[in-house]
């Protein structure tokens, strides 16, 4: 049904120590989420778990990291501050319910219809995110609770980290390939921070990781409408932004890998880890893609990255817990960076002036919507956004040929789309007081899209009959004359010619 490993042995140790690199990276961003949420750590770190390690076997892309997330985790704050905890576990089981539905009646595939520019503003927008994520590191709070941020030789120590964290990163790959670069970054700025006994904050300065295996239990919530009034809303929302999150996660790492995932079976995979999660007491998650591209840059490219991800975490929470603790914030700071480095379309900035400005525009838009938002606002914005471009550029595509035939009827050649962007377009060609009495409307060079190019015909045929004269139409599709009122008397069958395709328009279904 799957499979762990690919057919090079070198992917084994690959996938292994890019899965532990993940796991270092995932304690503090589920610790963080958590607290965003409004939830214990544990709480965040049992989703990174079940997530990620669930994903990983039957989920629809390998490589790719799943676990708790801040797209999320700002959702879940209202539900938890006005209903509990309890509230969230039932509402991740819900969120989950529903995303299995969307793999099970192949909604994964609706991802197609993302456009490219969206995808750009997208993969910016949430690299500015972890960005902007990562400033906290170089905060520390006063006395009062106050955050401020780092001065004198706290912050010089921490920009030296971080720079020599990034610097190993960059540059060991070009001495060797052994062990992955950022598992490399983390373990020497780690003991150069413990053997200097350098002031600096750790993991355990966040919160303590230490805990037990999730264990399995039911919500305590009532089993009744008005539960699943409050926890539907939230779960629906959620799930669609974990799809959304998910599927443009996949897509991107289909491109660099140049591999192709399986967006309905992720979907159904995602869905069973969040219903499952929400039974053992996490706040469920989807994918991330600066984890996935930490992994896919470390090397890990099959199934076993992922579950080594997820174990090594486990691992980390039932035993490890004080050596975590001990790692310098810095180091993670530093690879995370390294990751928002990664990730940003550099090559966004060459294409300025080179493509159309609504392109430039809808990229912008969604990359900034994605930072003070959320994703699945910006993607769904984008998506109409170029929808509405791509309407208004082809409605303006739309023209006539006339000549008259050899009976003496002029004929009207109708050239472009049909539908309804272009029908005022469409209206605006025609004169009926200027036509001979007998007039051939001929759409074989166009198509009739929807009930309002349906709607459009009809009027014109309106027009003509009030002018008392006779208009034809040719190359009609069965499904449009069906749907003619006024015009029904005027449509000149072709049967050899007629084109046979189908319109949308709810009357049909």
């Amino acid at each position: 049904m799957f499979t762990l490993l690919t057919q090079r042995p070198s992917n084994v140790k690959n996938d292994v120590l890019s899965g532990l690199t993940v796991a270092l990276a995932l304690v503090p961003e589920a610790v963080a989420f958590a607290f965003v949420a409004g939830v214990e750590p544990l709480v965040g770190l049992y989703a990174a778990f079940l997530v990620g390690l669930i994903t990983a076997v039957i989920g629809g892309r390998p490589g790719m990291i799943s676990g708790a997330t801040g797209a999320l985790a700002v959702v879940m704050v209202a539900l938890v501050a006005q209903h509990g905890v309890q509230y969230l576990f039932a509402t991740v089981v819900l969120m989950g319910i529903f995303q299995i539905l969307a793999g099970t009646f192949h909604l994964g595939k609706f991802i197609r219809m993302v456009p490219h520019p969206v995808m750009l503003g997208f993969v910016n927008g949430l690299a500015l995110v972890i960005f902007l994520a990562q400033l906290k590191s170089f905060k520390v709070e006063d006395g009062n609770g106050v955050e401020q941020w780092l001065t004198g030789n706290p912050l010089w120590t921490m920009l030296a980290l971080v720079g020599l964290t990034m610097f190993i990163s960059q540059f060991l790959p070009k001495l060797t390939k052994a062990v992955p670069s950022s598992l490399a970054a983390i373990l020497v700025v780690s003991l150069l921070a413990i053997g200097l006994d350098l002031d600096i904050r750790s993991v355990g300065d966040i919160a303590s990781i230490a805990g037990g295996f999730p264990e399995f239990s039911i919500p305590t919530v009532p089993l009744n409408w008005e539960t699943l009034v409050i926890i539907a809303p939230y779960a629906f929302i959620l799930a669609l932004i974990g799809l959304i999150e998910s599927l443009l996660t996949l897509t991107l790492i289909d491109e660099m890998t140049e591999t192709t995932g399986r967006p309905n079976k992720e979907c159904v995979a995602q869905g069973v880890a969040n219903t499952v999660t929400g039974f053992f007491g996490g706040m469920g998650g989807c994918a991330m893609i600066g984890q996935s591209m930490i992994n896919i840059n470390s090397g890990g490219r099959g199934r076993l990255s992922g579950l080594s991800a997820a174990l090594f975490l486990l691992f980390f929470i039932l035993v490890a817990s004080p050596l975590i603790e001990l790692i310098p914030i810095a180091a993670l700071t530093g690879v995370m960076f390294m990751v928002v480095l990664g990730t940003f379309e550099w090559a966004s900035f060459r294409l300025l002036g080179r493509i159309p400005l609504s392109d430039t525009l809808i990229g912008i838009s969604v990359a900034v919507i994605t930072v003070f938002t959320d994703l699945a606002i910006a993607v769904i914005v984008g998506i109409i956004i170029s929808a509405l471009v791509f309407a208004w550029q082809h409605a303006k595509h739309i023209y006539i040929n006339s000549a008259v035939n050899e009976q003496g009827s002029m004929v009207h050649e109708l050239n472009g789309p049909l539908f309804f962007g272009s029908v005022r377009n469409f209206a605006e060609l025609f004169d009926p007081k200027l036509d001979p009495n007998d007039v051939i409307l001929d759409f074989k060079n166009s198509r009739v899209y929807d009930h309002s190019a349906i709607e459009a015909i009809d009027s014109l045929a309106e027009r003509y009959i009030k002018a008392e004269k006779k208009l034809h139409l040719r190359h009609l599709s069965d499904e449009c004359k069906l749907l003619l009122k006024n015009a029904e008397s005027l449509i000149e069958v072709n049967v050899l010619e007629d084109p046979h395709y189908h319109i949308a328009d709810d009357k049909l279904a």
